[in-house]
């Protein structure tokens, strides 16, 4: 089965799997809610940034049981050109995890609280002002950024139409987490002023996770832009409702 060709093929086959009822998780752990809906309706797993079916992007959660999970928006390398070089070599530290023993920066950072950079005695955040997302230290100095154009086109390359989100209620089954398919809705209008809102509001955070290669070189390994599954639907102007709970 191969994924649906369109908007219409997508609400046909989700009907479907509503009517089944109790379904199994095709894999265990948090991402099990969306794996086994791409299973369901034959979308192939991949790393690609782009559309899961025809122009739609896919992403799905549990409407109750378990924690708010981040889900991840896009990737992006912020401006300037170099400024993940400036970022790691100013605060990046030396992790036993990788064998080369060359410099990494791992952080998740949000507007409004500094958060530790490992034992470097160094602390960033996110600010959020003038139409700009900007990483700064403690010492209020900034060498990286996002505008409101670069961050709009990534958006919409990512997700070229729309989004479907979808809610499942979940149970602990034997032997496996289950899960029932039962809402979908079309989210579309991607709004950069709602992403502030909820930037600083904690609801979105940013991931950095820059590292060097063996020779020296700079590796950005995916600055992500990431969002708790319930503020999804608050960063879109748009929100349509496909397919109704009972």
């Amino acid at each position: 089965m191969s994924a649906p060709k369109n908007l219409n093929e997508f609400i046909e086959r989700f009907k479907n799997i509503k009517e089944l009822g109790w379904i199994e998780t095709h894999r265990n752990g948090r991402t099990g809610v969306g794996k086994t809906l791409e299973d369901l309706l034959g979308i192939e797993e991949n790393n690609i940034d782009g559309p899961d079916f025809a122009n739609y992007e896919l992403k799905a959660m549990r409407t109750n049981g378990g924690d708010t999970q981040l889900l991840t928006l896009l990737t992006k390398s912020p401006l300037p050109n170099g400024g993940n070089a400036k970022l790691l070599e100013t605060y990046g530290y030396i992790s036993d995890v990788y064998e080369h023993k060359n410099k990494v920066l791992h952080s998740t950072l949000s507007a409004g609280h500094f958060a530790q950079v490992a034992d470097t005695g160094k602390s960033l955040s996110i600010d959020c002002s003038n139409n700009k997302i900007a990483i700064i230290d403690n010492d209020g100095k900034s060498f990286a950024y996002w505008t409101e154009e670069i961050l709009q086109k990534a958006f919409y390359k990512k997700y070229p139409y729309s989004m479907i989100h979808v809610y499942a209620d979940s149970k602990i089954g034997e032997p496996k987490e289950e899960f029932y398919y039962h809402t979908a809705y079309e989210l579309s209008e991607f709004s950069f002023e709602k992403l502030l809102v909820q930037l600083k509001e904690g609801k979105v955070k940013v991931d950095i996770r820059i590292g060097q290669y063996p020779n020296g070189k700079t590796h950005d390994h995916g600055t992500g832009f990431r969002i708790q599954d319930r503020a999804l639907t608050e960063i879109f102007l748009n929100k349509k409702i496909l397919v109704g709970s009972d």
